[in-house]
């Protein structure tokens, strides 16, 4: 089967790529709402932590990532929090409004777990002022006419769940997960009828266990010099394995107890960049394959199969990757209503001489990543180093996606580029309209192909806190001035969207 969608990838590929050259030379692609399905839908997409603010307030407890940005302010490029971030908690009829101006109809948003439990679990009781607080979200959407696609966890661990058992490196957290997901249902699930259950949990494995540059900030030194309080060689795999059952628990009583009378559908939100070979060898086509199976089957394969990708069985040693129970492997398989898919950049995957000792790699240990080829970068940079812009990478991906895991219905959850904060107000954003332009074509390509992709979401609506970036990076469609009371002004992009998506009034 992997030979087959393979082949079927790359006589597609071919089959375009004059035309896709020409389209990469040329300008701004010229858009319209009429080239994507009628009932195709546009949204934007933001994160709790990120933009609501309001740490502190009303109930809400401490999560992992108010410890890491407020006790250790150096581990953050400005030194700033996101304890105000964009006051959306405050503000969120205002940035409503600015959806329904722009014309998305749906939004996608995170609900913080720890406004909903202060201490993470059932013991510590539920917030009532968090649930009406979403509550009044949810319904001011509603009053505008636009859907609510609910992320259920967006990286914002309670502190408290870390100080008991570790957070998602403790199997406690599975149980726990799955009454906060049941609390979101019962009270939201009549109106949300798109949930997510986890937002890029790679990000969370990488950033957070190996890196350390991300909430808890774990790592250890053979992954990051001076580097403790972590284990890189198990950890990842521990909270990766952990990552996934919580998703099938969480789906496993969504459709035991609501789907039935709500009638809603929960999938999940996954990272994944697209990586070519670096050159047309097969040693080094395969070890794209496997960089794929690290990354984006990694998280996708189990939901599908009930198993890990074979190129993590196989080279994962040491007894490192957890293995499913009979019972794990039987929720897990089919457990995704749908996929989201965060695209933001590719990169060039290179065969390497394999390391005699594997117990301290994460990842596949023979192959390395790189973003350029013979110094040339895969694409122009965006305003942070890691985002290098090659939109072929989205399609191709959901060409990969439909090829492989059985045609499943994907929404493009996130996409977007930033640009570094200057300290003067910058509205006009030609770079960004540039960059949603040519993805969304791409995206339309794919759609033409035969992918089922039922809707996009740009990231971000807000400029924001940008987690270890601070607010260094602004990656919204409307400038928000964080030295004057979060006062939100359009971009050049938000003006671009209207008109795309709503012709006849902007005329």
């Amino acid at each position: 089967m992997r030979g087959k969608y393979l082949c079927l990838l790359v006589l597609i590929v071919l089959a375009s790529n004059e035309v896709l050259a020409a389209k990469n030379n040329s300008s701004t692609p010229k858009l319209r709402r009429s080239d994507f399905p009628e009932d195709f839908i546009f949204g934007s997409a933001t994160s709790a932590y990120q933009i609501e603010g309001a740490a502190h307030q009303d109930g809400r407890g401490p999560s992992i990532w108010d410890t890491y940005s407020e006790k250790y302010p150096e581990k953050i490029k400005d030194g700033s929090n996101g304890s105000v971030a964009a006051d959306s908690y405050h503000l969120y009829k205002e940035d409503v409004a600015l959806l329904h101006q722009i014309g998305f109809n749906a939004y996608r948003f995170s609900i913080s777990w720890s406004r909903i439990l202060p201490r993470g679990n059932l013991k510590g009781g539920t917030n009532q002022a968090g649930i009406d607080y979403y509550n009044s979200l949810i319904n001011e959407l509603l009053s505008k006419g636009i859907k609510p696609f609910a992320t259920i966890f967006h990286w914002d661990t309670p502190q408290s769940l870390e100080d008991a058992y570790g957070g998602f490196r403790g199997a406690e957290i599975v149980n726990d997960f799955q009454n906060y997901a049941d609390i979101c249902y019962k009270n939201f699930g009549d109106r949300v009828k798109h949930w997510m259950t986890l937002n890029e949990p790679l990000t969370v494995v990488q950033q957070g266990y190996v890196a350390g540059g991300m909430a808890p900030g774990r790592c250890s030194n053979f992954t990051k010099p001076n580097c403790k309080g972590g284990d890189g060689a198990t950890e990842p795999y521990i909270v990766g394995h952990n990552l996934l059952l919580a998703h099938g628990a969480a789906v496993k009583v969504y459709r035991e107890k609501y789907k039935a009378s709500q009638k809603g559908q929960v999938g999940i939100a996954l990272s994944a960049g697209w990586y070519l070979p670096y050159t047309e060898s097969a040693a080094d086509r395969l070890a794209a394959a496997r960089i794929m199976a690290f990354t984006f089957d990694y998280f996708l394969e189990p939901l599908v199969t009930g198993k890990y990708p074979v190129d993590m069985v196989n080279n994962v040693k040491g007894g490192r990757l957890p293995t499913f129970t009979a019972q794990q492997s039987k929720m897990l398989k089919g457990s995704s209503d749908f996929i989201g898919i965060n695209y933001y950049s590719s990169a060039y995957a290179k065969d390497v001489p394999c390391p005699t000792e594997y117990v301290t790699l994460f990842s596949d240990p023979c192959a390395s990543v790189t973003g350029e080829r013979e110094g040339v970068p895969i694409g122009p940079k965006a305003g942070s180093d890691w985002l290098l812009i090659y939109p072929k990478g989205i399609r191709d991906l959901i060409l990969y996606a439909k090829y492989k895991f059985k045609d499943p219905v994907i929404y493009i959850t996130e996409n977007g580029r930033d640009e570094i904060d200057t300290g003067k107000r910058f509205l006009k954003d030609g770079d960004r309209i540039d960059f949603f332009a040519r993805h969304l074509e791409m995206v339309k390509d794919a759609i033409s192909i035969g992918a089922n992709v039922k809707g996009f979401f740009a990231w971000s609506l807000l400029d924001n806190f940008e987690w270890a970036a601070g607010y260094t990076a602004r990656f919204g469609m409307v400038y928000v001035d964080f030295k004057d009371g979060c006062k939100r002004y359009p971009k050049k992009s938000a003006d671009w969207f209207k008109k795309f998506l709503n012709p006849k009034k902007s005329n």
